[in-house]
């Protein structure tokens, strides 16, 4: 965070200007609330290797898994999910996929504040789901996984799956420091999808883990980059009198 500080000095029909070199008096330029820029504890910043652990885990895991591969393969867990669901398929997944969003945009309604102003949080969603995107698609086409149903050969990873773990992750990232409930029920909701993608016969259990470590990954690496704090810049004057001139000092904070 930088801040230039401009002083301005008038006195009489003369106007002078510097740069000022010296901490300004806390009294005149309370820096602690009007140029705090962000509020949320440091416990809440997203770092960059720690949240790669769990997705990268859930995506080693999908991989190792696939057909009948891994301790409990997909295979495996496509014959036990038919013989306790059987053909109790629901078209519900279609459209959970994107309730994580539905959730955040009752809380905003409800007047509770997530982490971001408006336009970065507007931001970090449009380039989470763009790489969230850029990861699934291409990887469908190189897979070529069959799907359960046959119906084509781009199972591998669950797209519905990604698409609702990395808006259950924007839910967690922008509430987690209000309240860890949020995120849970994001994250069930999410869940839920996967579970139905698998009912449905759409996918395979390899399908759904690595879409979910797709999405999770996905918003943590746009958590852990966005820089650009766009919108949060701030302008402040203040009436300064050193005994002898009168002025203004003015801080731009970026």
């Amino acid at each position: 965070m930088k801040k230039f500080i401009l002083y301005f000095i008038l006195s009489g029909f003369t106007f002078k200007s510097s740069m000022a070199q010296q901490k300004p008096d806390t009294t005149l330029f309370p820096i602690n609330k009007a140029y705090e820029i962000d509020s949320v504890p440091h416990l809440y910043k997203t770092k960059l290797l720690p949240s790669m652990i769990i997705p990268g885990a859930l995506i080693v895991y999908g991989l190792t898994t696939i057909k009948n591969g891994g301790l409990y393969s997909s295979y495996k867990a496509q014959s036990d999910i038919h013989r306790a669901f059987g053909n109790a398929g629901s078209s519900v997944d279609n459209y959970l996929q994107f309730s994580p969003y539905v959730e955040f945009g009752a809380l905003l309604l409800l007047k509770i504040k997530c982490k971001n102003d408006a336009l970065n949080t507007a931001l970090l969603v449009v380039k989470s789901e763009t790489v969230m995107l850029a990861i699934v698609f291409p990887l469908k086409y190189i897979t070529k996984v069959e799907r359960p149903d046959s119906s084509n050969a781009q199972s591998f990873p669950s797209g519905h799956t990604a698409e609702a773990f990395v808006a259950a992750t924007i839910v967690y990232r922008e509430y987690r420091y209000k309240s860890a409930w949020y995120g849970i029920g994001a994250y069930t909701l999410a869940t839920t999808v996967a579970a139905y993608r698998m009912i449905n016969n759409k996918h395979w259990e390899s399908d759904v883990i690595a879409g979910a470590g797709i999405g999770i990954l996905s918003a943590n690496l746009v958590y852990a980059t966005h820089l650009h704090r766009w919108g949060r810049k701030e302008v402040c004057m203040i009436p300064t009198y050193d005994g002898i001139n009168k002025g203004f000092m003015m801080a731009y904070t970026f």
